[in-house]
């Protein structure tokens, strides 16, 4: 197969519909179709024949499916909407902007229109927003035959057929989920049930959160998921592919709130600049303005800076490390939590486990500090005073204390927030670093005048 590097010619001697038509796989025309703006992207999705145009807009990678919709005729988008899975249309519908929203809504045929509002029912990001409409079920009367030639029959109007789920033909409830290769290694005469495991089907409840069931296909290694209401009926799937867009989806939220801001709704190259500076501005504020408490922290002494002023050249250094050490530990726990490693009655062992740990690691760092500060007191590089060796005893303390404070405070904060029903994400690095320098620079001073008062001080 051509990459598609060597396809994408001269672009402006060769139509994009043309390269589109000419590309072996959707993933090719999906990267394509995003470096266009969206008119170029309608008129290819216009003319591409109707299983291939509908293929594009199945594709999580497209960058903006709702825009795209909203910019087609409305016959054509209708044609294409009633051909995508079910999860994909309510991803759409849910990103679509009014009056082309209610309008496509009002004309959907009936069984698009059913399904979509069952998914569009649930909160976003549940088991229910996830799962598709379109799986196959049969009822246990069957034999494995008779199951096979109803795949065939339905194969191409579902978006998988991983599992086959058995039903009880009077009340609907689930049985049994059969694998594929179990039916096609089965005897055919046999009754369906013969091919499914003794086991009890792994099953969600649509309301479940999108990780939980992650660590399920994990647990399990399943391919597709069953989402069963209250009365063990299947109202849909979750598949593998689906939970993986929404694990990386997850992961990038996770890491924009590590950064100090709002996670993104759409891609950076599309969001707009007003709802960029929205999502930056608030988090930026409010750290800006914790920040302003470590101003207020050196006034207070502003006394003990004006007499010994060879403090202020260590400020930046015990600020960041404790800061550092507090965003190492946050990192830590945040993925343990989202793992399932760690819970949170488990907060007092990850107390008992990060103290010692912080002690230690502010003690290497103690030791360089005194290295630092003796190499250049002895070698002439810099005077610190008659007694700098009190100096550099305060800096290692400092820091054992201050990188101590950063990791137990960092590690202890996804737990509180967890606790209060918060997204532990939102414990971001910029964050624990605001709050760790505010009271480093207390403890600072604090060693400082405990060993320095009398010489110094």
């Amino acid at each position: 197969m051509e990459d598609l590097a060597e396809k994408n010619v001269d672009l402006a001697d060769r139509d994009i519909l043309d390269v589109c038509l000419g590309l072996e796989h959707v993933a090719d025309i999906v990267e394509l179709l995003n470096e266009q703006d969206i008119e170029e992207q309608a008129r290819v999705l216009i003319h591409l024949p109707d299983e291939r145009a509908i293929e594009v807009l199945d594709q999580p990678g497209l960058d903006d499916p709702a825009a795209l919709i909203e910019a087609l005729p409305t016959d054509r988008a209708l044609k294409l909407l009633a051909g995508m899975s079910s999860d994909r249309v309510a991803d759409v519908f849910r990103y679509m902007n009014d009056p082309p929203r209610s309008d496509l809504l009002q004309r959907l045929d009936p069984e698009t229109r059913t399904s979509l509002d069952k998914v569009l029912s649930y909160p976003v990001d549940s088991a229910g927003s996830l799962m598709t409409t379109e799986f196959v079920s049969v009822p246990s009367s069957w034999t494995v035959e008779q199951t096979l030639d109803h795949i065939r029959r339905v194969e191409r109007t579902r978006e998988t057929i991983y599992s086959v789920y058995v039903l009880d033909p009077k009340t609907r409830q689930l049985l049994k989920a059969v694998a594929l290769r179990r039916l096609i290694t089965a005897d055919p005469k046999a009754s369906v049930l013969t091919a499914a495991r003794f086991d009890k089907p792994i099953t969600v409840s649509p309301t479940a959160d999108r990780e939980e069931v992650a660590k399920l296909i994990s647990k399990y290694d399943l391919l597709a998921v069953p989402v069963v209401d209250e009365s063990w009926h299947v109202i849909g799937i979750v598949t593998v592919d689906d939970i993986i867009d929404a694990i990386v989806a997850e992961g990038t939220e996770d890491a924009q709130k590590f950064g100090g801001m709002e996670a993104l709704d759409e891609p950076y190259n599309t969001i707009g600049f007003w709802a960029m500076i929205k999502k930056r501005a608030g988090w930026l504020c409010i750290l800006f303005l914790s920040e302003m408490l470590t101003a207020s922290a050196m006034q207070h002494f502003s006394d003990e800076l004006d007499k010994a002023a060879v403090l202020t050249l260590f400020i930046p250094l015990v600020m960041s490390s404790g800061g550092n050490s507090g965003s190492q530990a946050t990192s830590l726990l945040i993925r343990a939590i989202a793992l399932g490693e760690v819970k949170l009655r488990d907060w007092w062992r990850v107390a008992l486990r990060e103290l010692p740990t912080g002690v230690c690691l502010g003690a290497i760092l103690g030791v360089l500090g005194v290295l630092r500060i003796t190499v250049w007191q002895t070698a002439g590089f810099f005077d610190y005073g008659v007694h700098w060796g009190l100096v550099a005893f305060t800096i290692a303390m400092a820091l054992t204390a201050i990188v101590t404070f950063g990791s137990l405070a960092g590690s202890m904060l996804p737990f509180a927030l967890k606790k209060c029903g918060l997204d532990p994400a939102s414990a971001s690095a910029p964050f624990v670093a605001t709050l760790v320098d505010v009271t480093g620079l207390v403890i600072y001073f604090s060693v400082a005048l405990l060993i320095l008062k009398g010489t110094l001080l």
